[in-house]
């Protein structure tokens, strides 16, 4: 029986918009921009040189560290340019240009011959080639997660909660690709040598569930576990609380109690690069939010600015609010459309006005909906307080760094604070200051 966390908020999901819209291919556009830092790591290095020409997935830059990914060209055609272009994450990123000929031109793709007997080193050096992150938001590079379970775990668990509001692009995948997920949930399962793997989905997605039990009748090594709707049932440490009651210590991976965990998008990417050799290039992307006219789900190419993705979904209904990538609890608000998507985008809203209510700060009125709220156990209110007086000390006592700004104390606070992004900024202040000191 799922376990229920402690804290957590139950926002309406949103995903009535786009729940039932099959997944749509978006035509490549004429240019596409492949930052070099699309995951957690260093950035990869260009190994292209303006002018020269490439095909689909072609290396254009490599993983040169120890914690990093490939990039892959996602349309063949000329390079444009290496230079910093927006990102996602508000920042400037050294990224490569492609222009599009539309000649759909692929460099020669080498399927797995053994994928029944790979061996965990062994996926993982794939997964390194297909320049594999977690494609549930985190992007972690994929190989080191399966690396580092080897000989560690005992439980494999196939995030499919998606609990973020709006989002609905991996439902749809376990709808329309839940051969080719069962499919890479037993690459997985027997690289590692596991009994058992866990899916588990929240209880709202009621079509999936019923799928997926039909097509796991022959796959009697694998589990579904119906969780709970609630949010954050989605975050990594939840999951596993929720499937094995198991806590991950802070500052651990889940490798420290026997588990590794993947996302229902990562699984399908497995099973199509182990069985076709098609590195990552593409990502399924809800496009919704009140002022989209007709929300979709999109199969895009890296690359693709967003722009693109509203003008698939036709267009604005009114002049948006906020444009966020991600869902509305911890999606980053874009200060441009022309950002693209990256490997770790699986969603673009568009929201109106009135479903913002964070435009003007008022004050804590300490009535504690935060502390209930906290699915990390932390104290937001004495957090907060302590950010806005820069008492790191403090800060770091109160474990700050615990915290997964999931934004379940920020939606139920009555005085409209801004707790989420300030834990976000203040995060980073207090680990570059350990840093500093050498911890």
């Amino acid at each position: 029986m799922p376990r229920n966390f402690r804290g957590g908020v139950h926002p309406d999901d949103m995903k009535k918009f786009t729940r039932d819209k099959a997944i749509e291919v978006l035509p490549a556009p004429s240019e596409v921009v492949l930052p070099v830092s699309m995951h957690i790591g260093a950035p990869a290095v260009p190994v292209v040189a303006v002018g020269d020409a490439v095909k689909i997935g072609q290396v254009v830059a490599e993983a040169q560290a120890a914690v990093c990914a490939p990039i892959h060209a996602t349309v063949s055609g000329t390079v444009k340019a290496i230079e910093p272009r927006p990102h996602p994450n508000g920042t400037n990123v050294m990224s490569i240009v492609i222009e599009n000929d539309f000649q759909e031109s692929w460099v020669e793709l080498t399927p797995t011959d053994n994928l029944h007997t790979i061996s965990g080193e062994e996926l993982g050096d794939l997964c390194l080639k297909a320049g594999l992150v977690g494609l549930g938001g985190a992007a972690f590079p994929v190989h080191i997660k399966i690396k580092s379970a080897i000989g560690k775990v005992d439980t494999l668990i196939i995030n499919g909660a998606e609990c973020e509001p709006y989002i609905t692009s991996d439902y749809r995948l376990m709808l329309e690709r839940g051969e080719k997920l069962l499919a890479g949930v037993e690459i997985v399962r027997k690289a590692l040598g596991l009994e058992v793997a866990h899916i588990a989905i929240e209880s709202n997605k009621r079509d999936a569930i019923e799928h997926l039990k039909k097509l796991m009748q022959l796959y009697p090594n694998l589990k579904l576990d119906v969780l709970r709707t609630k949010y954050p049932q989605g975050s990594e440490k939840h999951l596993i609380y929720a499937v094995t009651g198991r806590e991950v210590p802070p500052g651990e991976l889940p490798s420290a109690v026997g588990v590794v965990n993947i996302n229902i998008a990562t699984a399908v990417a497995i099973a199509d690069y182990v069985e076709t050799g098609k590195p990552l290039l593409h990502k399924v992307v809800t496009v919704s939010g009140s002022a989209v006219a007709n929300p979709k789900n999109l199969l895009v190419r890296i690359g693709t600015p967003f722009s693109a993705l509203l003008d698939a979904a036709g267009g604005m209904l009114e002049e948006p609010h906020t444009i966020l990538a991600g869902g509305p609890m911890m999606g980053m608000a874009q200060h441009s459309i022309d950002v693209p998507v990256i490997k770790g985008t699986n969603a673009v809203l568009a929201l109106c006005k009135d479903e913002n209510k964070f435009d003007e700060e008022q004050i804590c009125i300490r009535c504690g909906k935060c502390v209930a709220a906290c699915p990390m156990n932390l104290l937001p209110n004495y957090l907060y307080s302590y950010a806005k007086a820069n008492r790191y000390e403090d800060l770091d006592q109160l474990n700050l760094t615990d915290c997964i700004e999931c934004g379940a104390c920020s939606y139920g606070c009555p005085g409209r604070l801004h707790l989420t992004q300030t834990f976000k900024t203040a995060k980073r202040e207090l680990i570059a200051r350990k840093k500093k000191k050498g911890e």
